[in-house]
């Protein structure tokens, strides 16, 4: 038999409990926002005029355009999508860049529904304990009860998510009526039914193995983070060693002062009263063991939603939800110690100087006015040095670093990295040069597409010579040339358009199945119109072989002018 294990796991059922707290809570709101975006925005309605669409947000696959409100994008105009797409992959670096993998534990479609879910899961099943029990129950007229009306429930919520989809596509009204009525196309039924089917199967049976097998960010966001990353993580410099001891506390001594070695072991900061999240006083054991803050009651991990335990460092799987971080705050507050064992960190916010190893140090004869260059470490504080007692020892050892053995004869050693360090502020970790070009990437683009959106004609021209034949001599000996030339109007109302040329004085102009230079187009159209030029016999521009001129279409109504530079070709080809 091989030892090779296999290459694919059975997926063991995640059970998350429920937990509240501040990002537990900003997650409803997200939800609720999002999910009332998606629902209800295409039934909002926005007026453009007779003859085109009332939907605020359309996308129109017959007419081939794009409306969003005011603005309105038609298909040679797709670098506006572009560039939003564009905007929005830089906008996922950027977050990542500076709060790690937000956009998976928060607005991720995937995560939204998969709360959802879950949400309907626990109000049917109950919380963990329940589901866990019930999970390993027996198959009974219970469990089959409990079963069947949440599948039913999380089948109307994906065919919701599938029917609201297709009203993107399609005027919502129009659309609703002729799917009750079954007089929908069928193209409408098939897209509900594939994703009602997607929704159903992914948010309630696939949960973590979409994030961790199917989505690709997992494998890149390890190229968008660095040291200085914000993502959720786990003092071990504080929780360490774990333990369900006695919550016995060490009373901070009475000798604390401003600042020194008392203030680091114990973690009060300057001007502080408690113990802050970075440094906490220790617990103590019954037997009198020293404890980290870490109680190993597994909260962290029974509210994860993808299953894993946060205090065994980054991991791919983490979608940095923060649910671990409202279990941990709720433990520390109920057995006293300071929130923030578990926290949005950054891998460069870790203290110099951890539990049980040796940290740089220096005589305390070493003159302040020193900055380390000859001994490698700088010179204590004055906080630092009221901390040495009258017989030249310090008082306390030093946030858990001990001196190396080889200086013990030498003179009283203390750390001062520990007892001055202080962790980032969020600001520098968000401002780093890497989130700025980012951002200023970002907003380039976002610039560049307002002033497009600004600068656009509301009519627009194109000419194509038609070159077989380049030109036809008339019988009285007149050269003409034949162009198509494709109007579009996006007037929200039917438009003339005069044609006129310039730079060509003995050229004239005439429209196929059209009176005169002037046609109309329709509103919010395109209209193809075969127009000739034509010069005189006697005309310099008709023996000329190549020949530059400008054709003109002038709106009659507005005035607005387009144009475009062309070629007339004389008998000279021959």
């Amino acid at each position: 038999m091989s030892d090779n294990p296999p290459l694919f796991a059975a997926r063991e059922p995640i059970f998350p409990r429920r937990v509240n707290g501040f990002f537990r809570r900003l997650k409803w709101y997200i939800m609720a926002i999002t999910l009332g975006i998606y629902y209800l925005v295409p039934w909002i309605r926005w007026d453009r005029g007779p003859n085109l669409p009332d939907q605020a947000v359309l996308v129109d696959l017959g007419s081939r355009r794009f409306y969003f409100f005011w603005i309105e994008i038609w298909p040679h105009e797709f670098y506006f999508v572009a560039g939003l797409l564009i905007m929005a992959g830089l906008g996922l670096f950027l977050f990542t860049s500076a709060l790690g993998r937000v956009w998976c534990g928060y607005t991720c479609p995937q995560t939204v529904w998969t709360d959802l879910f879950l949400l309907v899961e626990r109000w049917i099943e109950g919380d963990r304990n329940a589901r866990l029990r019930l999970w390993k129950a027996p198959w009974n007229f219970t469990k089959w009860r409990l079963r069947i009306t949440k599948w039913v429930v999380w089948l109307l919520i994906a065919i919701a998510t599938g029917g609201a989809w297709v009203f993107y596509f399609a005027d919502a009204p129009t659309l609703a009526a002729q799917l009750f009525t079954l007089n929908a196309p069928a193209v409408a039924y098939i897209t509900i039914g594939i994703l009602t089917a997607t929704t159903f199967i992914f948010g309630g049976f696939m949960r973590e193995q979409v994030c961790i097998y199917m989505c690709p960010w997992p494998r890149i966001q390890g190229a968008m983070m660095d040291e200085g990353t914000l993502t959720v993580g786990y003092r071990d410099w504080r929780g360490e060693p774990r333990g369900k001891g006695g919550a016995k506390r060490k009373a901070v001594a009475e000798e604390v002062g401003s600042g020194g070695a008392q203030q680091a072991r114990y973690g009060l900061a300057a001007g502080k009263t408690d113990a802050d999240k970075d440094h906490a006083a220790p617990r103590l054991s019954r037997s009198g063991e020293e404890l980290g803050d870490c109680i190993d009651c597994m909260a962290c991990v029974n509210v994860c939603p993808m299953g894993i335990d946060i205090r065994e460092g980054q991991q791919m799987e983490c979608i940095t939800c923060a649910l671990c971080i409202d279990a941990c705050d709720e433990v520390m507050a109920k057995i006293g110690r300071p929130r923030g064992l578990i926290d949005y960190l950054a891998l460069d916010d870790r203290p110099p100087v951890l539990p049980g190893e040796h940290a740089p140090v220096r005589p305390m004869g070493t003159e302040a006015e020193d900055d380390g260059a000859e001994t490698g470490v700088p010179a204590p504080t004055a906080a630092a040095r009221s901390d040495v007692t009258s017989d030249g020892t310090a008082s306390q050892q030093v946030a858990g670093a001990a001196a190396p053995a080889a200086h013990a004869a030498d003179a009283p050693f203390v750390t001062p990295h520990s007892r001055d360090w202080q962790p980032k502020p969020v600001w520098k970790h968000v401002l780093r040069t890497r989130t700025l070009i980012y951002t200023a990437l970002w907003g380039l683009i976002g610039v560049g597409l307002i002033f497009a959106l600004f600068i656009r004609a509301d009519i627009e021209l194109t000419v194509a010579p038609v070159r077989n034949p380049t030109f036809v001599t008339l019988s009285d000996g007149s050269i003409r040339n034949t162009y198509d030339i494709r109007l579009r109007n996006k007037h929200g109302e039917a438009r003339e358009f005069q044609l006129s040329l310039t730079d060509a004085p003995g050229l004239s102009v005439s429209l196929e199945g059209a009176p005169g230079d002037t046609v109309e187009v329709a509103a919010d159209s395109t209209m193809l119109q075969r127009v000739y030029v034509v010069a005189g016999p006697d005309d310099p521009l008709a023996r000329q072989e190549r020949s530059e001129f400008r054709i003109w279409a002038q709106d009659t109504a507005s005035g607005e002018r387009a144009y475009r530079d062309t070629i007339f070709n004389g008998r000279e080809n021959f």
